[in-house]
């Protein structure tokens, strides 16, 4: 496998200001939490609008931003809004187990992800909001990866936080050109259930 994927992010990481907390280390503006890093952290070698082709949902409760926070549901219609960033299969590890709430330094199987198009953790760690990595596509050759909810553990829709969507506007305003008035209305659309990456484009 290649040794960089690319990570397609749809929530709060949408807005590469907030994910560099996730490589560097540190607390996002709005959020209750501090985050250790990566073990490497060089910034990603590539940063893009991207899009999956499910559809994206708030539900659960944040215990680092209050409100429902973004998950993904692969069955579902979309596409959805994500940015793309290009990082080292330990840096994709790293994220994903601070997204677990847990220490970095557990390896995520790529290849199993890459062969069978997803993966799910079962080691019963961490929170299980994001237990289950997917294959979403590639990038000029190498594989995007993102994750989301366990399929048994659907959790039940509510919308975001002030602070957490204005966190995802952000990143859209940052990554996909949009104006304030359609970022909003994007994240409004995703409340609904209505989303769509092309919502009133």
């Amino acid at each position: 496998m290649s040794s960089h994927v690319w990570y397609a992010a749809y929530g709060s990481n949408l807005s590469p200001q907030r994910f560099d907390c996730y490589i560097s280390g540190g607390r996002p503006e709005g959020a209750r939490r501090t985050y250790t890093g990566c073990r490497d952290t060089a910034m990603p070698t590539g940063c893009r609008e991207a899009e999956l082709p499910g559809r994206v949902l708030f539900g659960g409760e944040s215990s680092v931003w209050g409100g429902g926070i973004a998950f993904y549901d692969p069955s579902a219609d979309g596409p959805s809004r994500a940015t793309a960033y290009r990082l080292t299969a330990q840096q994709f590890s790293d994220v994903w187990s601070q997204e677990r709430h847990l220490p970095v330094g557990d390896d995520v199987p790529l290849d199993a992800v890459v062969s069978d198009g997803r993966w799910t953790a079962d080691d019963g760690r961490g929170d299980r909001l994001y237990d289950r990595v997917l294959l979403a596509g590639e990038i000029d050759g190498e594989p995007v990866v993102t994750f989301t909810f366990p399929t048994a553990l659907r959790p039940v829709e509510q919308p975001p936080s002030a602070a957490y969507a204005a966190t995802i506007e952000r990143g859209l305003i940052a990554t996909h050109g949009l104006s304030r008035e359609e970022a909003a209305a994007y994240i409004a659309s995703l409340i609904s259930g209505r989303g769509s990456a092309h919502e009133d484009q």
